[in-house]
């Protein structure tokens, strides 16, 4: 009798709604294998021009499922400082321990250095910053899987011009992350940063789409799934190498 090989568990956050970024890479590390603990906050989607998308969250779990992943939908508020411990805890009550953290999360209002007010600067820097490092602490904190096998992924963007606290975040998001890949050297866990350019998740207009077709010379936008796939790469045992990097995986966008 052949004994099943257990799936190895990743933490996937931000994955609020069926066309994004987080529910492409977490159907893609599905169906390479991995069962699924996801992060969810419906206040923020409601506060957003797309609104919450109704039924989504039970929707991907279902599409997770049908892929042969054991899954756990968490939703919790990163501004909370104590959301991580939480979001940890109830991954591994329900599956076991995380080896693999995917932090597809954020924070992301428009605004520029003259209207961006107090509120929405430090909003941005609790979700996409402070979050970063204490899911990246309580996850280094908690990792007992064999040297080498621990990965680390978070999604960056360097666009600041006009959308000042989500691009100041978003580079301190990248040094934590990259510091992770030395600091955590003891433990043999791999960190690294992905830049997946512009992708319409329903956020362009049809000015910024046009826009971002001119600048990409394969004529087209990105997808959840381009990203995907980069991420399943980083997060499997042929990924291990490397390490440290802020990836660009965006067509060639100028």
């Amino acid at each position: 009798m052949t004994q099943s090989v257990a799936r190895p568990v990743v933490l996937v956050t931000g994955v609020g709604r069926t066309v994004g970024i987080g529910a492409g890479i977490a159907r893609q590390l599905a169906a390479s294998g991995w069962d699924i603990a996801f992060t969810y906050w419906t206040a923020y989607d409601d506060r957003m021009q797309w609104g919450v998308q109704s039924g989504a969250t039970d929707e991907i779990v279902k599409e997770l499922s049908d892929l042969g992943a054991t899954v756990v939908p968490i939703e919790a508020d990163l501004v909370d400082p104590s959301a991580p411990e939480r979001i940890f805890t109830a991954a591994e009550e329900q599956l076991s321990k995380v080896t693999a953290l995917v932090m597809c999360h954020c924070e992301s209002v428009d605004s520029s250095i003259l209207d961006t007010t107090v509120e929405s600067f430090d909003r941005h820097f609790a979700v996409n910053a402070r979050a970063t490092w204490l899911l990246i602490r309580e996850f280094a904190q908690r990792f007992t899987g064999s040297h080498g096998t621990g990965r680390i992924v978070a999604l960056t963007s360097d666009h600041t011009v006009h959308n000042l606290p989500y691009g100041a975040s978003k580079g301190a998001l990248d040094r934590i992350t990259l510091a992770a890949a030395h600091e955590l050297s003891e433990l043999g866990v791999t960190a690294n940063v992905v830049n997946p350019g512009p992708i319409d998740t329903g956020w362009m207009t049809d000015e910024i789409r046009d826009a971002c077709l001119q600048q990409t010379p394969l004529g087209r936008l990105g997808t959840p799934q381009d990203t995907a796939h980069l991420v399943d790469f980083l997060c499997s045992p042929q990924g291990q190498w490397v390490n440290g990097q802020l990836l660009k995986s965006n067509g060639g966008s100028a």
